[in-house]
C-alpha cells in the first residue's frame, strides 16, 4: 500500500509541476506596464478559458499532493 501511495505521489508531482509550468505568468514591472495596456485593449479570450482549465487543475492537483503527502507519512511510520 506504501508503495501504491508513494508512485501517485511522485505522478501528482510530476503533474502539478507540468501544469504550474504550463500557465501563463502575471505581467509585472516595467514590461507589464508596457504590454498591459494592449492586452485590455485588444483582449485575451481565447487564452481565458486555458487559464480556467489550467487554474483549476492545479487546485485539484494540490490537494491530491498534499493528502497523499500526509498517507505516505502516515503509513511510513
Amino acid at each position: 500500500m506504501h508503495a501504491l501511495f508513494v508512485t501517485l505521489l511522485v505522478i501528482v508531482s510530476i503533474g502539478l509541476i507540468v501544469v504550474v509550468l504550463l500557465q501563463s505568468g502575471k505581467s509585472a514591472g516595467l514590461s507589464g506596464a508596457i504590454s498591459g495596456g494592449a492586452e485590455q485593449l485588444f483582449g485575451k479570450q481565447k487564452a481565458r478559458g486555458l487559464d480556467l482549465i489550467l487554474h483549476r487543475i492545479t487546485i485539484v492537483l494540490a490537494v491530491l499532493f498534499f493528502v497523499l503527502t500526509i498517507a505516505v507519512s502516515y503509513l511510513g511510520a
